[in-house]
């Protein structure tokens, strides 16, 4: 079984880039964050003809998420749930699958998280805190059901100085800043395997590329795109790669694709 990840920078925009890498890597379920469509106007008549069933928590020009699964939906879930206190979140930037799979369950999880930036400004790096403080709670919950787990997604957080061309480049940006990642490296703690670093521990792993000052040719990219296996669903795992040729393809998105294989 194949689960990946991929950040897409608008469906619209990027809709044939879409189609043929579902083509070519065959995922049986993809994650996609940054749709920036409503559920309603989601364009997935031609994503269905190629045999996925498609779910979405989608948003007029902003945020968005998606999951397409070559197997039915038993469940689906949108929204990350509210801690006590909470104000109403109206992004949509978490959506949970649940699919049988053999004789057992299934979850996975699209969620985009916020970018956080500018640190100064609490509506948005307080934000982002708090989501991964909610993110916690949530999949701590989770992980009671022993069942196998897939947080995928767009994370906005740069784990190490390995995972960024240049660390000093991004000192006191949110992606990097000791708090964001010391949530990161918590919600590790509660019991899940980052799957690419189960696989390689190489520096120059990245995921996202900026379109600006020549990112790509330079390879001055960043690896902030993860998928969070939970011990059940990490007995399973047999190897995880980034699909970064995407990023030469015509009107790319400025994130690639990572997948992560397992044993059906």
């Amino acid at each position: 079984m194949k689960i990946a990840s991929w950040n897409i920078n608008g469906i619209k925009a990027r809709h044939d880039v879409l189609i043929e890498w579902l083509k070519q890597a065959e995922p049986d379920i993809a994650c996609l964050q940054e749709i920036k469509s409503m559920d309603e106007t989601f364009p997935g008549a031609e994503i269905e003809a190629l045999g996925y069933n498609v779910e979405t928590h989608g948003q007029k020009g902003f945020n968005g998420v998606a999951l397409l699964a070559r197997m039915p939906f038993d469940e689906v879930n949108r929204g990350l749930p509210l801690l006590d206190g909470d104000e109403d979140d109206e992004q949509s930037r978490f959506i949970e699958g649940v699919f049988t799979v053999g004789q057992r369950a299934l979850r996975v999880v699209s969620l985009y998280l916020p970018n956080g930036n500018p640190v100064d400004d609490p509506r948005k790096f307080d934000y982002k805190l708090r989501w991964m403080d909610r993110l916690h709670a949530w999949a701590g919950e989770r992980l009671k059901l022993e069942e196998p787990l897939v947080l995928a997604g767009d994370y906005n957080v740069i784990p190490q100085a390995e995972d960024c061309w240049d660390p000093a480049v991004w000192e006191g940006d949110a992606l990097y800043r000791q708090d964001t990642r010391a949530r990161f490296e918590a919600l590790k703690n509660l019991g899940f395997t980052e799957a690419l670093r189960a696989s390689s521990d190489d520096d120059g792993l990245y995921t996202f590329w900026d379109y600006q000052a020549g990112a790509w040719p330079k390879n001055h990219g960043i690896r902030i795109d993860h998928l969070l296996m939970s011990p059940e669903a990490a007995d399973l795992f047999t190897g995880c790669k980034i699909d970064s040729f995407v990023r030469d393809w015509e009107k790319p998105s400025d994130h690639v694709p990572i997948w992560a294989s397992m044993a059906d």
